[in-house]
Protein backbone atom coordinates (compact mmCIF):
# COMPACT_ATOMS: atom_id res chain seq x y z
CA UNK A 1 0.00 0.00 0.00
CA UNK A 2 2.86 2.16 0.73
CA UNK A 3 4.18 1.65 -2.51
CA UNK A 4 0.62 2.35 -4.62
CA UNK A 5 0.71 5.95 -2.50
CA UNK A 6 4.60 6.75 -3.64
CA UNK A 7 4.10 5.77 -7.47
CA UNK A 8 0.21 7.81 -7.47
CA UNK A 9 2.12 10.74 -5.51
CA UNK A 10 4.59 10.82 -8.64
CA UNK A 11 2.17 10.75 -10.85
CA UNK A 12 -0.03 13.61 -9.65
CA UNK A 13 3.13 15.66 -9.17
CA UNK A 14 3.80 14.91 -12.72
CA UNK A 15 -0.17 15.55 -13.61
CA UNK A 16 0.58 19.38 -11.27
CA UNK A 17 3.02 20.88 -13.12
CA UNK A 18 1.73 19.72 -16.70
CA UNK A 19 -0.93 20.93 -15.56
CA UNK A 20 0.83 24.34 -14.68
CA UNK A 21 2.57 24.21 -17.93
CA UNK A 22 -1.19 24.15 -19.80
CA UNK A 23 -2.46 27.47 -17.85
CA UNK A 24 0.86 28.87 -18.45
CA UNK A 25 0.62 28.15 -22.09
CA UNK A 26 -2.70 29.89 -22.34
CA UNK A 27 -1.78 33.15 -20.69
CA UNK A 28 -4.24 32.63 -17.67
CA UNK A 29 -7.30 32.38 -19.60
CA UNK A 30 -8.06 28.63 -18.79
CA UNK A 31 -9.42 27.29 -14.77
CA UNK A 32 -6.30 27.04 -12.41
CA UNK A 33 -7.75 23.97 -11.71
CA UNK A 34 -5.77 22.16 -14.20
CA UNK A 35 -3.15 22.42 -11.53
CA UNK A 36 -4.86 22.98 -8.56
CA UNK A 37 -6.79 19.37 -8.32
CA UNK A 38 -3.58 16.88 -9.27
CA UNK A 39 -1.63 19.04 -6.20
CA UNK A 40 -4.82 18.49 -3.37
CA UNK A 41 -4.12 14.65 -4.76
CA UNK A 42 -0.40 14.82 -4.78
CA UNK A 43 -0.31 15.84 -1.31
CA UNK A 44 -2.76 13.50 -0.03
CA UNK A 45 -0.74 10.50 -1.38
CA UNK A 46 2.65 12.04 -0.12
CA UNK A 47 0.75 12.26 3.24
CA UNK A 48 -0.62 8.94 3.58
CA UNK A 49 3.01 7.61 2.29
CA UNK A 50 4.84 9.66 5.24
CA UNK A 51 2.45 8.18 7.75
CA UNK A 52 2.31 4.70 6.86
CA UNK A 53 5.88 3.82 8.29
Amino acid sequence: MKKAALILSIIFIILTFAGAGYVLYHGGNVNAGFAAVPMVFALVCTAFYRNKK
